[in-house]
């Protein structure tokens, strides 16, 4: 679970990033990107908080 955590902050920041850049020539698509990679970011920060409110992590060091 952290690994897909912290593919998805990092993916959605860069997918946020680059829809930063494309929405200065195409804005509909540039909007597309911005949502999917604020999406993603906030599904990662979820899954980090769910995952810190797990009583107990299986492969967690004792």
């Amino acid at each position: 679970m952290d690994t897909l955590a912290w593919v998805a902050i990092f993916g959605g920041l860069l997918v946020l990033c680059l829809g930063v850049f494309v929405a200065r020539q195409a804005q509909g698509l540039g909007h597309g990107f911005l949502a999917v990679g604020a999406l993603a970011t906030v599904v990662g920060a979820v899954l980090i908080y769910v995952r810190s409110r797990m009583a107990d992590v299986p492969g967690s060091p004792q």
